[in-house]
């Protein structure tokens, strides 16, 4: 592995190195272009980045277009926004966010996120949901830090905020479509204008991607690609209502299908007592006696109306979501003959059988009144879910704890979920003008949230010799109410510098936990009370050098009460909700802009995030696989699996460091209409561990991956022809892994390149 982490640290070197002569080289020139204004919805309101009192990201434009190309999905932001990272251990499906640290690792399709995902107007709560396509975005914020007020439930660490292009009276669209390595086709297109003129207007995008098996599995046939292909459609329907100049009503129906391969878990791709990819891997082989496969359907529509009375706006947004998931995987990710040691088969199946989310906003805002504006809301939140899990094991119906022959897996284990969970809130917020520089923003919210969860196994595993024995149906119900708030200042220096402060509490409504299919005993359900957090941040927004620079910087501190996480894996395939006494975390955020002359615009951006556990009684169960664990032992589990305290340790999946850049250089080509251009994008994350514990193996020392676009666009005839790479170096870095059977881990995407073609009209 010493050679590939060498060319990973040569490739930033030499990256960063290139920037930072290009920068130089710009700023020497004489310059004319300027930085665009940024407009973002934050507070709910239009306004400018620069006006906002926190900590926001925003990408749209060109450069979410090349880094979210060559068929990725919604991953594509990780390390692309300071202090943000994703991971998934289901592939294209329930990506799992972390902002400043904050985040949760929970596997379960009933796992609760600190992380809010907000899709034009509309809360996606369930983690399936989460993962939709994104196409035809005209931007995405970041919202870093507490946002209890406006948007109110299981927000402590911020939101991801997806705006889509919204209809036009005016007639226009585009089309691509690109190709390229393992024969992944990726088509995109929009189109829209009016049907009645001035009066209502549509929209329609699509997307359609795919990609072939590109891994082969050994142990079946020994030369045929099974894994990591997928075949994926999704569309957006907007209609746009506009009687007259005060009064709008936005309709939004949307879907997905999904026809894919689950998350590729590999087995001892992890050396005993290393850290990094091993000698058992190797990326385009395994060796699985299991079943792979991943079908997802998801419906949704919403309704946002916008009725101006003139001093005042009322906002309705009601919103419908509906979806489906079938998911099976390997998860031992391996046969009886390895790789490397595999104590026992672990074939799993988790299915929504039924999910239902129904949400409404109401809100009155005033209308630049003078020196007091202000907003009042109420919203409601109900959702019906039904999971069901199951494990295979041998047709026999007496398991020996050896893999499977292909084919040969049936049913021996089922375990059931049901939840029901409503919350109702109340909201209000103030922007009070102090004097014509000094600005106050401030509001409150109540929130009533509930839960009523029931867990069953129908069908113990009977490999465990009646230490999982079924388990009659186990209800756990919880019911609290919660104040949130935020304040902050803001201080115009002058037009091109702020200065703000902004302190916020925010909260996570109560959890409950049923994994009960390997649970011993009759246990398996958990519930973890309500986490709240206190955070403090101050910050300097900046345009200078004639608005050809823009340079953001926001320092924070945020102390969590009652944090919740998730201890998964340990001796068996279960996960566990924890309450942590305190967690502390620390850092700051860098996003900058740069015009340095006409043809080149640059983007950077840095973050350090610092996470520690503060609970001295806070333990967690090391997996059965048996890690170098680098904690002090406490005890030994009912498995035999040592215990040990993780007070003092990061959170999981929380990078102490993030970087990114982007650069774009173009050559105008007059004589033929149009310009040849060059665009190159980096991410870099640093050292993140996957469990509570810490262990030699199951962590990543760091990743870094960057791209690269070449084309020629003609605006005169509106087309652009394009080649492409995407993890240009073919980082290969580990991005999780399950410890409870043997050192298995998953790892990022491959070096794609390709072609696409784009017409716009």
């Amino acid at each position: 592995m010493t050679s590939t982490n060498s060319v990973k640290r040569n490739a930033w070197k030499y990256s960063a190195s290139a920037l930072a002569l290009t920068l130089a080289a710009g700023l020497a020139t004489e310059a004319s272009a300027q930085i665009d204004e940024i407009i973002v919805t934050a507070l709910k309101r239009e306004q400018s980045l620069q006006d906002v009192p926190s900590s926001v990201a925003a990408i749209s434009g060109e450069r979410l277009d090349v880094i979210s190309s060559a068929g990725a999905d919604i991953r594509f932001l990780r390390a692309r926004i300071p202090s943000l990272n994703i991971e998934s251990s289901f592939g294209r499906t329930f990506p799992r966010f972390y902002i400043r640290g904050l985040g949760n690792s929970d596997f379960d399709l009933n796992a609760s996120q600190p992380v809010s995902l907000v899709y034009d107007g509309v809360v996606l709560e369930n983690p399936i949901l989460k993962g939709f396509p994104v196409f035809d975005v005209d931007r995405i914020e970041v919202l870093r830090g507490p946002q209890g007020t406006l948007f109110g439930r299981n927000t402590p660490a911020g939101i991801v905020k997806f705006e889509s292009v919204r209809p036009s009276h005016d007639f226009g669209g585009y089309a691509s479509l690109g190709g390229g390595r393992f024969g992944f086709i990726d088509f995109e297109g929009a189109v829209g204008g009016s049907l009645v003129e001035d009066v209502l207007a549509a929209r329609v995008s699509l997307q359609y991607q795919r990609q072939s098996d590109y891994v082969d599995n050994t142990f079946a046939l020994g030369d045929e690609s099974e894994f990591e292909g997928y075949d994926e459609f999704a569309g957006r329907l907007q209609l746009l209502y506009t009687p007259n100049e005060s009064f709008s009503a936005l309709l939004n129906v949307h879907g997905r299908r999904l026809d894919g391969t689950a998350r590729l878990f590999r087995a001892n791709i992890i050396d005993a007592g290393t850290t990094g990819l091993g000698s058992n891997f190797d990326r385009f082989s395994v060796a699985q006696d299991g079943t792979n496969f991943q079908d997802l359907q998801s419906l949704g529509a919403s309704a946002t109306i916008d009725w101006d009375l003139g001093s005042h706006t009322v906002t309705v947004i009601a919103g419908y979501e509906s979806g489906e998931i079938d998911t099976q995987g390997d998860i031992d990710g391996g046969n009886s003959g390895g790789p490397g040691i595999i104590p026992f088969d672990a074939q799993t199946q988790d299915n929504i059988d039924q999910l239902d989310q129904t949400t409404v906003e109401v809100r009155l805002a005033s209308n630049e009144l003078g020196r007091l504006d202000y907003q009042v809301g109420a919203f409601y939140f109900a959702e019906e879910v039904s999971i069901s899990s199951f494990n295979f094991e041998e047709t026999d119906g007496f398991p020996t704890f050896a893999s499977l022959p292909p084919g040969l897996a049936t049913v021996d284990g089922i375990a059931l979920q049901e939840q029901d969970a409503n919350t109702y809130a109340f909201f209000a917020s103030i922007d009070f003008d102090i004097t014509e520089q000094l600005k106050l923003n401030a509001g409150a919210r109540y929130s009533r949230d509930s839960k009523d969860f029931t867990a069953s196994r129908p069908l113990a595993p009977l490999g465990f010799a009646g230490q999982m024995p079924t388990v009659a149906p186990i209800t756990e119900s919880t019911d609290d109410s919660i104040v949130s708030w935020d304040a902050s200042l803001t201080y115009a220096v002058n037009d091109d510098l702020n200065l703000y402060a902004r302190v916020a509490r925010g909260f996570r409504a109560p959890s409950i936990q049923g994994r009960v299919l390997f649970a011993f005993g009759q246990g398996g359900v958990t519930v973890a009370d309500t986490e709240t957090i206190l955070s403090y941040e101050a910050g300097i927004k900046s345009e200078f050098w004639e608005d050809r620079a823009r340079i953001n910087l926001t320092g924070y501190y945020f102390d969590v009460s009652d944090q919740q996480v998730t201890a998964v894996g340990g001796g068996s395939n279960i996960a566990t909700l924890l309450n942590l006494e305190e967690v502390i975390g620390y850092g700051f955020e860098l996003d900058g802009e740069f015009n340095p002359f006409e043809n080149m615009f640059i983007t950077a951006g840095t973050s350090f995030n610092f996470t520690e556990i503060n609970d001295p009684n806070a333990t967690a169960e090391v997996g059965g696989s048996g890690p170098l664990f680098l904690d002090p032992q406490v005890g030994v589990s009912a498995a035999g699996n040592p215990i040990v305290s993780i007070d003092g340790n990061n959170l999981v999946q929380a990078p102490r460091w993030i970087a990114n850049a982007t650069l774009r250089y173009g050559i105008p080509a007059p004589n033929m209409g149009g310009e040849f251009y060059f665009f190159t994008d980096w991410a870099y994350r640093s050292q993140v561990q996957f469990f509570l514990y810490e262990s030699a193996e199951f962590q990543d020392k760091y990743m870094i991956e960057g791209g690269v676009r070449v084309g020629y666009v003609n605006e005169e005839h509106g087309y652009e022809l394009a080649a492409f790479g995407r993890n240009i170096t073919n980082d290969e870095s580990l991005t999780g892994g399950i410890d409870f059977n043997n050192l298995t881990g998953f790892v990022n995407e491959p070096r794609v390149w390709g072609f696409e073609g784009i017409l716009r009209f």
